[in-house]
């Protein structure tokens, strides 16, 4: 038996094997992607490309895998790589250590089957999805998942079908200004709670930002294998 047997029996070799074929991008490697990341590593995507310009910090450990006291001050770009590997030996894994733009963006976004946009940053998401959108590759992205208690409250939907999330909205306006009619999106309809201390970085814990990876995991695999 091999690493994906399991997924094998559930999903069948073909599937496996065209899951083993498909490239994906994911662009963020916090709580949200760098969970979608080991998802979609350990259901045997075998072309997987990081993009994070960031390095791990101590703050990160409480809700980011790739996040460990030994992983402290190391690019989360090159973290990931090697987890990914330590996962499937044979996987084909690329690592970008830059912060996405509009001008960079051209050179990183390659064709693929799929891109997951994991970046809190509303400017680098636009970049993204609109280059997405030039070249026709399927996208899917997270919005806001600080400052929120009930991982339960995700959910998969077009972006102009979302409420109450923060981020939801400014992505509405953006993409309406674009002329970009329809965007898949994992968010809450949760509104975010005050945080308890007064003009500080947005609170998250552990147990929500990796349910938002692993539902939009969920979605780029059933995509991909056209299970709807």
């Amino acid at each position: 038996m091999d690493i994906f047997s399991r997924t094998e029996i559930l999903l069948g070799r073909a599937a496996l094997d065209r899951l083993q074929a498909a490239k994906v991008l994911i662009f963020g490697l916090g709580g949200v992607g760098s969970y979608a990341t080991e998802a979609l590593a350990r259901c045997g995507v075998g072309n997987l490309t990081v993009v994070d310009g960031d390095y791990v910090s101590e703050t990160n450990i409480n809700r980011q895998i790739i996040a460990l006291e030994s992983t402290i001050g190391l690019l989360k770009s090159e973290v990931c790589k090697e987890r990914i590997l330590a996962i499937n030996p044979v996987a084909n894994v690329t690592a970008i250590a830059a912060f996405v733009d509009s001008e960079n963006i051209i050179q990183i976004l390659e064709p693929a089957d799929y891109v997951i946009d994991a970046i809190d940053t509303v400017s680098s998401k636009i970049a993204i999805i609109e280059r997405c959108n030039e070249l026709g590759i399927k996208i899917i992205s997270s919005m806001g998942s600080g400052n929120k208690l009930h991982p339960e409250r995700f959910m998969l939907a077009d972006i102009y079908e979302t409420r109450v999330c923060p981020l939801a909205k400014v992505m509405r306006k953006k993409l309406r200004e674009r002329g970009i009619q329809g965007l898949k999106v994992c968010y809450s309809d949760e509104e975010p709670i005050e945080p308890s201390v007064k003009h500080s970085p947005v609170g998250s814990v552990s147990f929500v930002p990796p349910v938002a990876g692993m539902i939009i995991a969920g979605q780029v695999v059933r995509d991909i294998l056209q299970l709807y």
